[in-house]
């Protein structure tokens, strides 16, 4: 079935990954719509090469630059936030590629699973912030998720044509990060450089950063509570340094189904575009004689403190995922900017979840006020540490 699709955030590591599957697959794929924060420049040359009804620069202040760039092509050039809602609702659109980078991406994503499209989900912060008020949507669309992390990507494959009933547990496996054998005392001095050499996987500096703190792990736990519908004492996380196994799935009669792949984010965004059939590929295929071992242990919650956040967060529910997600965001970008030392990540964290109030209301306008006051308290407490 041939698809039209919208990619929301294709400037991104994951929206330019995805335009090279569309390229490769022309007759399974055409683009739609295509959006982008800041980067125009990038935009433009993918709305030459791939030719979409629409375009959508977040930024409005580069409209007009993008406009005449694209002048001698039928493209319907937008700006702005309520223009990336309006393409992603758009019944022009058979799947929406949700690649927005953080709580950016749920006013666009929930405007898709309002109308019904069919939503290839990488925007995980959606379900993160909002996962009770978007599956409650999507039941009465009709809009499917199609997971486009790994790790769900996985669990997807693996409880395919299993009763829901016969799942006893959900195992998210994470490789480590460049940290994961860094003593605790060094942890306090390393730099963002270093947190951004990620051992196996190539993806974006905020993603990457979020996996060597084991926050992107707390996230993908909210994630999964969300997406298969189960408890968050059914899901449990094992560190697996090879990121050959994606994750696991443990059934009520003992038996443990894995998904096990070479880490190459290609490989779930295809699953995502084409399920629930599979394409062929030239993609790389894992060799088990020659990585000889596949190893696992327990993560360390004493020295990678996010993971437990995360798991207080959705523990305690209502507004709190979006506040440890606020915070994460401006620590991370703070961390990036040397302004904060990365355990500090934490601490900002855990900050601003003991100072919210928690609201149990399933509504965006929660959500939103919840996102601005957590910012507000995290740069609060980014600046004090900048003062000592």
């Amino acid at each position: 079935m041939h698809k039209r699709l919208a990619i929301l955030g294709s400037t991104g590591s994951i929206g330019t990954q995805t335009l090279g599957i569309v390229a490769r697959y022309p007759d399974l794929f055409t683009v739609s719509a295509l959006t982008a924060g800041s980067n125009a420049g990038l935009l433009i040359e993918q709305a030459r090469l791939y030719r979409p009804e629409r375009v959508v620069i977040s930024n409005e202040a580069l409209y007009v630059s993008v406009r005449d760039s694209l002048a001698d092509l039928d493209i319907e050039v937008m700006a702005g936030i309520e223009a990336i809602e309006e393409v992603a609702a758009s019944e022009n659109t058979d799947t929406v590629v949700a690649a927005m980078v953080g709580f950016a991406g749920l006013r666009p994503t929930a405007a898709a699973v309002a109308a019904g499209r069919e939503v290839a989900l990488a925007n995980k912060e959606t379900l993160v912030v909002a996962g009770e008020m978007i599956t409650h949507k999507a039941a009465i669309s009709g809009s499917r998720l199609l997971p486009v992390d790994s790790e769900h990507s996985a669990i997807m494959q693996c409880i395919l044509g299993e009763q829901e009933s016969s799942v006893e547990r959900i195992i998210l496996t994470a490789s480590g990060g460049p940290f994961r054998n860094t003593p605790a005392e060094r942890l306090a001095k390393v730099t963002p450089l270093e947190a951004l050499r990620h051992p196996n996987w190539n993806m974006g500096s905020k993603i990457t950063v979020d996996s060597a703190t084991l926050m992107n792990k707390g996230l993908e736990v909210i994630e999964a509570r969300w997406l298969f519908g189960t408890t968050a004492g059914k899901i449990d996380v094992l560190i697996h340094p090879q990121s050959i196994i994606h994750s696991l799935v443990q059934f009520t009669d003992g038996s443990v189904k894995a998904q096990l792949g070479v880490p190459d984010m290609r490989l779930p965004i295809i699953y995502a575009l084409t399920f629930p059939g599979r394409v062929v590929t030239e993609l790389p295929r894992p060799s088990l004689a020659e990585i000889g071992s596949l190893t696992f242990e327990e993560p360390d919650s004493h020295r990678f403190r996010c993971l437990p956040l995360a798991r207080l967060a959705l523990k305690s529910g209502g507004n709190m995922p979006c506040a440890l997600n606020a915070a994460n965001e401006v620590a991370v970008a703070a961390f990036l900017q040397e302004k904060i030392g990365f355990n500090d990540i934490a601490g900002t964290v855990e900050n601003v979840m003991e100072n919210t109030i928690l609201n149990n209301e399933a509504s965006m306008d929660v959500y939103v006020e919840t996102d601005r006051r957590s910012r507000s308290l995290a740069m609060e407490y980014v600046n004090k540490i900048m003062k000592k």
